[in-house]
């Protein structure tokens, strides 16, 4: 008996394996190299963004250094503006201040009463410290010591002058006033 070697002729031709092959291979690497082409792409778009985003904060920066060299201008006259409007209504400082107006102008410095910062009701940031103090000396005293007030750097207003005249004939006029200082 014999076996039956019939070997059956069944061949794929050469070129449609070399294709499938190929459209294998393609399709593995379609698949595969897509999500890293679509990521690349992405990091590009990113890339760019923050480029023009760092552009964009460059000429912000160069604005701002015009501005300061602008600035730099006019520091003597922003110097004023920041004494008329201090940060802090030290009172100290202002004590000094009223102190050597009154003695400039005449007036004897008596006594210093309250002193109450308000806070005005409007979204301005600007705050209101009144002062209440006493001096003595001659209308034309108290007259040069509103003078030296109106004529200082800060922002003083007189908001209430009271007087007695003296007992006796010689004797100097008493003079309560309260004064509003502004600061920030």
């Amino acid at each position: 008996m014999g076996f039956n070697t019939n070997k059956s002729n069944f061949s794929i031709p050469l070129p449609i394996i070399i294709i499938v092959c190929f459209l294998i291979s393609l399709g593995l690497g379609v698949g595969l190299l897509w999500p890293k082409y679509e990521e690349i792409k992405n990091l590009q778009k990113d890339i760019e963004e923050r480029n023009q985003e760092l552009q964009s904060k460059e000429e912000y920066l160069l604005s701002l250094n015009k501005t300061k060299n602008e600035l730099e201008k006019y520091e003597e006259e922003l110097a004023k503006i920041d004494s008329a409007l201090p940060n802090d209504p030290s009172l100290s400082s202002l004590f000094n201040f009223i102190q050597k107006a009154s003695s400039q102008s005449g007036l004897v410095f008596e006594e210093l009463g309250s002193f109450i910062t308000l806070t005005p009701k409007e979204t301005s940031d600007i705050k209101e410290s009144q002062i209440d103090l006493v001096v003595a000396g001659s209308y034309i005293s108290l007259k040069n010591f509103i003078s030296i007030l109106e004529k200082s750097a800060r922002l003083i207003e007189v908001e209430k002058i009271s007087f007695s005249s003296p007992l006796e004939k010689e004797a100097p006029f008493i003079f309560d006033l309260t004064i509003k200082v502004y600061s920030y």
